[in-house]
């Protein structure tokens, strides 16, 4: 099993910058890539960026390209996600999902472990 811890989440004002990062541990040889996903209150989970698990490839939602940006630690065992011109609409709970497949996918159901989430409240 896979287990996935958040850290960073917080208060920032619309147009700064903030960074989540998400620690992998327990079977993380059975990881080929990660993914960050969002909740807003009422909203569906969605997709943010992913990363294989090498750290090679990344991928964006059209919502966050050129403002977000995923990446990998392979000593630390860990996924950030660098934020910037945070807007007021990114202000979610926001997930690190792991699957084992090395492909990046956008959907939530591809992912087979998660974490327990962090709240990002970006203020206007």
């Amino acid at each position: 099993q896979v287990q996935l811890v958040e850290s960073g989440g917080g208060l920032v004002q619309a147009g700064g910058s903030l960074r989540v990062s998400c620690v992998a541990s327990g079977r993380t040889l059975d990881i080929g890539a990660m993914g960050w996903f969002r909740q807003a209150p009422g909203k569906e989970r969605e997709y943010v960026a992913a990363i294989s698990w090498s750290g090679s490839r990344t991928d964006y939602a059209d919502s966050v390209k050129g403002r977000f940006t995923i990446s990998r630690d392979n000593a630390k065992n860990t996924v950030d996600l660098q934020m910037t011109s945070l807007k007021s609409e990114d202000t979610a709970v926001y997930y690190c999902a792991a699957r084992r497949l090395w492909t990046l996918h956008p959907s939530a159901n591809a992912y087979e472990s998660w974490g327990q989430g962090t709240q990002v409240t970006v203020s206007s």
